[in-house]
């Protein structure tokens, strides 16, 4: 009785660098009595450590954690495992944020205020082979993908006046002109819609498109 009980518990792994959320998620999904808890890491490389070892149904993955992040170690499990269920927790709205998670291979992407009932939602959507994104976010992803990009060069330009850079301290950095460095903040302005530099840096960072300490 108690064996054919466990082969119906859906395994799931945690992986988050926060011990009280990690102790809380895992105590609340398994005082449903559905699923068992195989294993615990604390950043993205012991995240894919356990999942090779442990193959659980569904691991929970934080987004932000010190040295391998989780879209890092979501892609690098994906590379080796195409079959892994892997939803992504965050506290990131921002629509580019949410991209790199998709991109890399997470079968949800849900925010870490969603409800528990949320929680347990997204789990069922995954293992039916289905994708999931918190409400509001399919909205914000179809937008990016109607919405001019930017490309490589106006992202590397855009980082350097996140920090503060002069016009001609750009063009010193990335081996272009003056001139080339003014057209493509110009870009930039008409892609986010911004009206000066300092905005575009503002809504680019709200995006989840900068790291700003």
């Amino acid at each position: 009785m108690h064996t054919e009980l466990s082969t119906t518990l859906t395994t799931i792994a945690v992986a988050d660098d926060h011990p009280l959320i990690r102790a809380g998620m895992a105590s609340l999904l398994q005082s449903t009595g559905n699923f068992a808890l195989l294993g615990q890491a604390t950043d993205g490389e012991q995240a894919i450590a356990l999942y090779q070892r442990l193959r659980p149904a569904v691991l929970l993955m934080d987004m932000s954690m010190p040295g391998c992040d989780g879209v890092a170690a979501t892609q690098r499990i994906r590379c080796q495992h195409p079959q892994a269920r892997i939803i992504i927790l965050s506290a990131h709205e921002g629509d580019e944020m949410v991209h790199r998670a998709m991109q890399a291979g997470a079968s949800g992407y849900l925010l870490k205020n969603a409800p528990f009932t949320e929680l347990l939602d997204c789990i069922a959507c995954v293992l039916a082979g289905g994708k999931y994104l918190a409400p509001g976010l399919s909205a914000k992803l179809a937008g990016r993908v109607h919405g001019s990009g930017l490309s490589t060069r106006e992202h590397e330009i855009l980082a350097h006046l996140a920090t503060g850079m002069s016009n001609k301290l750009i063009a010193r950095v990335a081996g272009i002109g003056v001139g080339t460095v003014k057209f493509h903040i110009n870009n930039i302005l008409a892609k986010l819609n911004a009206a000066s530099r300092t905005e575009a840096v503002m809504l680019a960072n709200r995006r989840g498109m900068l790291q700003l300490a």
